[in-house]
């Protein structure tokens, strides 16, 4: 564990000492090698169960798949930001690398924490950053506002899970990761338990988030710096998940009962938030509402508890972190040439950055979840579990996947196909290290396909 977590520590002095020309090939150089460093974690030897143990920090076949996500990930913000933050003082430069490698570094204290209350301090602490980053470099005046939905509806579902938390150590005396599975069962009959039982998953529900909680998350997407988008798209909503899969160990007997409102609203919001992207004009809104649809999915295959659910979950979650992230980043390179998130704007792509129009095609091909493809194998088995928990999950479900194929294709024909604008005169041409990105992003996404079983999680 030390072997990732300390390198990334030290990227902050690094970020600081560095000379101004050499500061982004040096701290993209570092992070990359960390990146590199987490894929031994893959490797893992163990059946079933922990590894890499110390007294604060363990992995296991959970979140292994989203740590190596997670260190991935920061190489790729770096690259993206660069000509963003090209007109800005040196320090702030420093500052934004800053914030983003502290995302990291809390991010793999979440996710690797055995102590239910450390993963809750990270999960928070989270927060900081992101909010720093929306706000101080987001593109609208809007910013502000979206910094305020994001901080305001996080906060007002984590203080329940902290009183959840308290009253679960009261009760078991422990809140570690590795026996709370142990731990005596709850017996679960009051009002009062029903209400501990929500206060546990609340916080992971708007964090995901699902249908009726999810207002701040488009308003985020859209207002934030590239780098914002993609950490909140590809790592940040999987907090949620992640959190849930853990606290549901402790929650059994209840969740077969008062999972209900919970998983249609999941499966009522995969359809809406499809509804939703049909209609939308800004690109950056329209990938922002299909994660919402995506996470609806991730939630329903959590609460109804099989095998199945759970690992369509995490195949589904790693899947859709790297193409929402992708797509952010092709978002991002549209909007950098013609300064208008408006799809209508700027249509007819193909007949001017050819290449870019094949990144566009894979990353939307991968969206509405094309064979052979991880997306594809995780919602299947989702879908299968929710269709041997209720036969009529499958209306809402495949009225969903056909949805997403909708309007998947409607974002690619608008953004590419099409005349091109009279006012799109002079557009710069595509740069090596956006390629680079897309490549980062869509390869690893092309690789899972032959070697699945890594993120399986533990129901392999």
């Amino acid at each position: 564990m030390l072997k990732v977590l300390i390198p990334t520590i030290m990227l902050v002095p690094t970020a600081w000492l560095t000379s101004p020309k050499w500061l982004w090939p040096t701290t993209l150089a570092h992070s990359l090698i960390i990146a590199v460093l987490s894929l031994s974690w893959l490797n893992c030897t163990t059946e079933a169960g922990w590894t890499t143990l110390n007294r604060m920090m363990a992995l296991d076949p959970l979140s292994t798949p989203l740590l190596v996500l997670t260190c991935w990930l920061l190489p790729l913000m770096i690259l993206a930001s660069q000509n963003h933050t090209l007109p800005e003082p040196i320090n702030r430069q420093r500052m934004y690398i800053t914030l983003l490698i502290s995302l990291q570094i809390f991010l793999i204290l979440a996710f690797s924490a055995t102590e239910v209350i450390l993963f809750y301090v990270m999960f928070e602490a989270t927060l900081i950053p992101t909010l720093i980053i929306i706000t101080r470099w987001g593109n609208q005046t809007e910013r502000l506002n979206a910094g305020t939905y994001f901080l305001f509806y996080t906060l007002a579902g984590s203080l329940p899970l902290l009183v959840a938390l308290l009253l679960l150590h009261n009760y078991t005396g422990t809140l570690s990761l590795l026996t709370l599975q142990y731990a005596p069962a709850i017996p679960m009959l009051t009002v009062a338990d029903k209400l501990w039982w929500a206060g546990c998953l609340l916080a992971f529900l708007v964090k995901m988030p699902l249908y009726g909680m999810h207002l701040w998350l488009p308003k985020a997407h859209v207002e934030a710096p590239i780098a914002g988008s993609m950490v909140l798209a590809a790592v940040l909503l999987k907090l949620g998940g992640y959190g849930m899969i853990r606290m549901m160990i402790m929650l059994e007997p209840l969740t077969k009962d008062l999972a209900y409102p919970f998983i249609i609203l999941a499966l009522w919001g995969v359809v809406m938030t499809g509804s939703i992207c049909l209609r939308q004009t800004d690109l950056k809104s329209l990938i922002a509402y299909s994660s919402v649809g995506h996470m609806g999915l991730v939630a329903g295959g959590i609460l109804i508890q099989t095998p199945w659910g759970l690992t369509g979950a995490v195949i589904l979650m790693i899947a859709h972190g790297l193409t929402s992230s992708a797509l952010f980043c092709l978002a991002n390179t549209n909007y950098e040439r013609t300064h208008s998130r408006t799809m209508v704007l700027a249509r007819g792509m193909q007949t001017l950055l050819p290449l870019m129009t094949a990144w566009w095609f894979i990353a939307s091909l991968a969206n509405l979840a094309l064979p052979p493809l991880p997306n594809l194998m995780g919602e299947l088995m989702i879908i299968t579990s929710l269709l041997t928990w209720s036969w009529w999950t499958i209306i809402l479900t495949g009225a969903g996947t056909l949805i997403t194929a909708g309007y998947s294709l409607y974002m690619f024909l608008m953004t590419q196909r099409g005349p091109t604008p009279d006012h799109i005169i002079n557009l710069n041409s595509s740069h090596t290290r956006e390629h680079l990105l897309l490549a980062l992003h869509l390869l690893p996404l092309l690789l899972l396909i032959a070697k699945p079983d890594l993120i399986w999680s533990w129901t392999s």
